[in-house]
C-alpha cells in the first residue's frame, strides 16, 4: 500500500451491488417459471394493452435476471445501476398509478401478481417505499460503480482504493 488508506466505499459498493443483484435475481427468478402469469400481473396496472402488457410481462423477468447477473459479476455495473434506477422509476409510478385509481391489484414485483381476491386490501405504501430503498441503492452504484471484487476493476486493472471521485 502507499500510505493512504484504504476507502471503506468499495466495499460497502460490493454489498449495495451485491444486495440489489440479489433483488433482482430473486424477482426474476420467482416469475420465470409462468411468464405468462408475469404477463398477467403486468395487465392488472391496466396502462398497457393486454397483447403489449403479455410481451412485456414475458421479458421482465428475463431483464431482471440479466441485471441480476451483470451486478452479482460486477460487470458494466453503471449500466445496471441505471437500467435498475430505469425500472425501479418505472415501478414506482406504476404503483402510485393504480393506488390512485383505487386498483386492488397485488405489485407482482416477486411472483404472480394481479388483481387481489375481494376482501385482501393491497399494500402499496409499503411497496413503494420498499422500491425506493432500493432505487437508493442503484443511485449508489450509479455515482460510485466501482466496488471491490468486481468484473469491472479485473477488466481495468485498476485498483478499486484509488476511486475517490
Amino acid at each position: 500500500m502507499n500510505g493512504k488508506p484504504r476507502s471503506w466505499r468499495p466495499w460497502l459498493g460490493l454489498a449495495v451491488r451485491l444486495g440489489l443483484a440479489a433483488v433482482w435475481l430473486y424477482a426474476g427468478w420467482s416469475k420465470v417459471g409462468d411468464l405468462a402469469a408475469s404477463g398477467r400481473a403486468v395487465h392488472a396496472y391496466q396502462v398497457l394493452p393486454y397483447d403489449v402488457a403479455m410481451v412485456v410481462g414475458a421479458a421482465l423477468p428475463l431483464v431482471e435476471l440479466a441485471l441480476g447477473l451483470l451486478l452479482l459479476a460486477g460487470l458494466a455495473t453503471r449500466l445496471g445501476a441505471g437500467v435498475s434506477a430505469a425500472l425501479l422509476l418505472v415501478f414506482i409510478a406504476g404503483i402510485a398509478s393504480a393506488w390512485s385509481r383505487g386498483l386492488a391489484i397485488d405489485c407482482g414485483c416477486f411472483g404472480t401478481g394481479g388483481e387481489l381476491p375481494a376482501g385482501q386490501r393491497p399494500s402499496y405504501l409499503p411497496e413503494i417505499l420498499r422500491d425506493t430503498g432500493f432505487l437508493a441503492l442503484a443511485g449508489f452504484l450509479l455515482i460510485w460503480p466501482r466496488t471491490a471484487v468486481s468484473a469491472d476493476g479485473a477488466l481495468t486493472g485498476e485498483p478499486v482504493e484509488d476511486d475517490d471521485e
